[in-house]
């Protein structure tokens, strides 16, 4: 009678382990990879936007009928753990993509590893405009308005500005050696009288503002391309301002409004510098609202850029895996190629030719208000409207 029992038992546990086992064979899983421990003044809002998305997905009943899963792991700002962490996602959890990644650097690496394990890699954040041209490849797509397009931005509202001497700080890897390049590149083919007269390349997260700025002012440009983010924005802000860097002197700058660089400064924010950055209070389209009422609902706090990159990122992933009834990568990447797709910013599209999405940002300018800083005059720039064509990419980008 116990050997029957034990027989029974263990049938009804191996009838139980198998219908877990076909339950867990239903979900469909996205690994995603950031640098959560380095970066988390953007991280954890973008964390934020991608478990809204999640949430949404599945309610909506998941994907072609299947739950959504996101397996997610810290790099902790190096490219080689994140090489470990994409390894780890594919051998070892089976997941269908990897998405996200934070620094160029970063996503190359993981752009590298999809290459070469044949993975579908939908970058997020890195904005190196070589994850899509220079060292693009069939696997790795990306979300976020690249470093070209954000330059190109900027350089529309730079170009008419009367200053002739420029002088750049960014700091010393992969994304500010791109966007230095390539604002150089826009900016001197619109004003061919401008001259270059000093550049500044502080360590990323180390910088010695004094030094830097006491260099920048010794050099006595009209104008200062700004691409410090973060920690080192806020040093080279309060230093510049100490020192009177900034008086008189036009600044354009990279990823300045966005709301988890300039909510920082306080009332230390310079004012009428040119940025891109993410007004979200002043943003009145239906799809923005929807998106802030839901983010607000759920979180009872406002949202930074990173939570519309966050929550996009697996929206889109979700778009590409639905269309493409599947997760065989070639599948996915032929769903991916053209594929559009609602935003919080309107409607957008992943280029066929690069990978590109054509999600826009804002320009405008730094202002103070109520003791804090906030973007005004601001405007939505479609990406689509600030990408080369064809004939120009194809000779960015190596042929797959």
């Amino acid at each position: 009678m116990r050997a029957r029992n034990y027989f029974v038992g263990a049938a009804f546990a191996l009838l139980a382990s198998g219908m877990a086992h076909s339950a867990l064979a239903q979900d469909i899983k996205i690994g995603e990879i950031n640098s959560y421990s380095l970066l988390p003044a953007f991280t954890e809002p973008y964390r934020k936007g991608w478990q809204l998305a999640v949430e949404e997905i599945n309610a909506a009943g998941g994907i072609n009928g299947k739950k959504l899963v996101v397996i997610s792991k810290d790099d902790g700002g190096k490219p080689a753990d994140a090489q470990t962490a994409a390894n780890e996602l594919v051998s070892s959890e089976g997941v269908a993509m990897l998405a996200g990644t934070f620094l160029s650097n970063i996503g190359l690496a993981v752009s590298d590893f999809a290459n070469q394990k044949k993975v579908f890699f939908l970058a997020a954040e890195p904005l190196t405009d070589a994850i899509t041209w220079s060292k693009g490849n069939r696997y790795t797509f990306r979300l976020r308005p690249s470093n070209y397009m954000q330059a190109a931005m900027l350089v529309e509202a730079a170009s008419k500005l009367p200053a002739k001497r420029w002088a750049t700080i960014a700091p010393n890897y992969e994304y500010g050696q791109s966007a230095v390049a390539v604002f150089k590149k826009l900016m001197s083919e619109k004003r061919p009288d401008i001259q270059w007269v000093d550049e500044q390349w502080p360590p990323q997260g180390k910088i010695d503002a004094g030094p830097v700025v006491q260099a920048v002012a010794a050099a006595n440009p009209e104008a200062i391309l700004n691409v410090t983010f973060g920690a080192d924005l806020v040093k080279l802000v309060r230093e510049g301002n100490t020192r009177g860097l900034f008086k008189g002197r036009e600044v354009v700058s990279f990823l300045t409004g966005e709301p988890e660089y300039l909510d920082p400064l306080k009332d230390e924010t310079p004012e009428g510098w040119i940025v891109t950055g993410y007004p979200w209070y002043s943003i009145k389209t239906p799809e923005h609202d929807a998106f802030l009422k839901a983010y607000q609902a759920k979180y009872n706090d406002y949202p930074r850029l990173g939570s519309i990159v966050g929550y996009q990122t697996i929206k889109s992933a979700a778009a590409i895996l639905a269309k493409a009834g599947s997760t065989d990568p070639e599948k996915l990447i032929a769903a991916a190629e053209g594929l559009t797709t609602p935003s919080p910013f309107g409607e957008i599209t992943f280029r066929k030719i690069d990978h590109q999405s054509t999600l826009g940002a804002y320009v405008g300018k730094t202002a103070l208000k109520d003791g804090k800083g906030v973007m005004v005059q601001s405007s939505y720039k479609k990406g689509a409207d600030y990408l080369p064509g064809d004939a120009e990419v194809e000779k960015l980008r190596p042929k797959d």
